[in-house]
């Protein structure tokens, strides 16, 4: 595509911007408006926009989207996302923080929003107005540089990037689903243990030991480790004030952010990984020797055992704050000592694999980006 054709944006698009609505507004009447938030992979969906009543606030009708409008970002972290309007989002208004690129030509809306959801297009960010975070304005984006080929080439180029953007999708969703088989069998193997007939039940208190003493003098010679839904992470902020009360997170250790452990925010240091220390408001603990085995407790705790467990000692609120004291309280089926080593053993085995499939996740998300910048490797 180097010798195409350089045009305005504006030559085969019209761009609109949406309406400054008041936050008051939000929360009656039946019209949904379309937010950055409500972009979701390369979609505009309504499944979570907020409302209003258009009797009480009249808005006028140039602010609702047609089905195939193309909606960029214009402002925020995410300015420059970009999203295509499904049919269920037609006739949604537009809050200010986004435009609607809508083409002239109906056939070339796919063309035009591959285009922008280019490495093209961020590479013009940083002419964008605003300094430490670049600002979008419809009139940046009706000035817009883009190549603009013949149409039957722009069908042609958008039929075939659609085509390769449908196999990296499936590959996705198959490498999902290969994660999700692998979680099924971890908790098929934490079910078979405590089905062992000789299997008791125990407060948590009792067979768990917190770990409540910091890390002291040494604390910068180790990462900051955090917990996420997915495990085990870096620490996305520094240590804070008082690094010395850092609680140290060596093999062995499982840990959780009390504020997160309702959406499962788990994480253990298995003997693989290389120990760390984590935020005071964290909870840590270890298995009590000879009673439980903590990388069996880990995979317990996220699977449908420890899911049901944490919930009956939940209080209700969307919030829960739940520190060991309260986890101490419940109570877990708990197999002979010797069933949970066998059954960690099995559960060791997995992580590997999951390893290697998050690898090829992360490799699979990086091809759309390469996919369009190839596309469109374009000089202006």
């Amino acid at each position: 595509m180097k010798n195409d054709f350089i045009g305005q944006l504006s030559s085969i698009a019209e761009v609109i911007s949406g309406f400054a609505f008041k936050s008051s507004w939000f929360g009656s009447g039946m019209e949904k408006v379309v937010r950055i938030s409500d972009f979701d992979n390369g979609v505009v969906t309504l499944t979570n926009a907020v409302s209003f009543d258009a009797k009480k606030h009249p808005v006028s009708s140039k602010y609702q989207i047609q089905s195939g409008d193309i909606l960029v970002a214009l402002s925020g972290a995410t300015v420059g996302k970009v999203g295509v309007a499904s049919t269920e989002a037609a006739g949604a208004y537009l809050n200010q923080r986004v435009a609607i690129v809508r083409g002239h030509n109906p056939d070339n809306t796919s063309y035009l929003s591959f285009i922008l959801r280019s490495i093209y297009m961020l590479q013009l960010l940083p002419s964008a107005e605003g300094a430490a975070q670049p600002n979008l304005s419809p009139k940046f984006l009706e000035s817009l540089p883009i190549p603009i080929p013949q149409i039957e080439d722009q069908r042609r180029i958008a039929a075939s990037l659609k085509s390769q953007l449908a196999a990296v999708e499936e590959a996705r969703n198959a490498a999902k689903t290969q994660l999700d088989e692998l979680v099924n069998l971890a908790n098929a193997i934490i079910r078979k243990s405590v089905e062992h007939s000789d299997t008791g039940l125990a407060k948590l208190g009792d067979v768990l030991d917190e770990v409540k003493k910091g890390i002291g003098t040494t604390w910068a010679d180790y990462p900051v480790l955090g917990a996420t839904r997915a495990g085990l992470a870096l620490a996305k902020e520094p240590v804070g004030k008082s690094p010395e009360r850092y609680k140290p997170v060596l093999h062995g250790t499982v840990f959780y952010n009390p504020m997160r452990i309702m959406i499962g925010s788990i994480a253990m240091v298995d003997d693989d990984d290389t120990p760390g220390i984590t935020s005071p408001d964290y909870v840590a603990l270890r298995g009590k020797p000879g009673l439980v085995d903590s990388r069996w407790f880990y995979y317990w705790l996220r699977s449908p055992y420890g899911v049901s467990c944490i919930a009956s000692l939940a209080r209700g609120a969307v919030r829960e704050r739940m520190l060991f004291n309260r986890l101490a309280e419940g109570s877990i089926e708990l197999p002979p000592f010797d069933v949970q080593i066998a059954a960690s053993k099995a559960l060791a085995e997995l992580k590997p694999m999951r390893c290697a499939i998050e690898k090829q996740m992360v490799e699979i998300n990086l091809l759309p980006g390469k996919i369009l910048a190839k596309a469109f490797d374009i000089t202006v």
